[in-house]
């Protein structure tokens, strides 16, 4: 249940340009459940279906709290193209969610608020250190390595993949 801390220092063992997701919520008033605990639901739900389907593209997932307001997910996915097939696909619950929401969307508008941001960042452009961590984040959705695979400094990790300048 409890993953066990990797003793020293390591890095994500991701390759390629990083396709990250944030997604969340606002509950706005919280004497209304009805408009903000079906958005509240759809989530997990949404990460249930992913997670037992390898296919579907999502390498992995931290859920969050930024208050007792707030909740969202930081995802990993493997391409923005699986993330957004997922986002499309009628016969997945990401479908049927954003129909919920947008019939009830006048509504609800008031009581919950809704966001998400999508980010691919290239090689070169992402760096992670992990100390006497258990897999997380980053390294959770891509694996870890010992820090000395990368290297010791953040510079030289964020070098790690970046193209090499042409010669010429």
């Amino acid at each position: 249940m409890f993953a066990k801390p990797i003793p020293g220092r390591t890095t994500a063992a991701a390759e390629g340009k990083v396709v990250l997701f944030l997604i969340g919520m606002r509950i706005n008033h919280f004497w209304a459940p009805h408009h903000w605990f079906p958005v509240f639901l759809a989530m997990p739900r949404m990460l249930r279906e992913l997670s037992r389907d390898p296919e579907s593209g999502l390498l992995g997932y931290q859920l969050l709290s930024g208050s007792p307001r707030t909740y969202y997910v930081v995802q990993y996915w493997e391409s923005e193209e699986k993330l957004l097939a997922y986002a499309s696909a009628p016969q997945k619950l990401h479908r049927k969610a954003w129909a919920m929401i947008n019939r009830f969307e006048r509504k609800s508008r008031q009581h919950v608020g809704i966001w998400h941001e999508t980010y691919i960042v290239p090689p070169g452009s992402y760096e992670s250190i992990y100390g006497d961590m258990p897999p997380y984040g980053l390294g959770a959705a891509t694996g870890t390595l010992p820090i000395e695979r990368r290297g010791a400094t953040a510079r030289q990790r964020l070098a790690h993949g970046a193209e090499e300048p042409a010669e010429g």
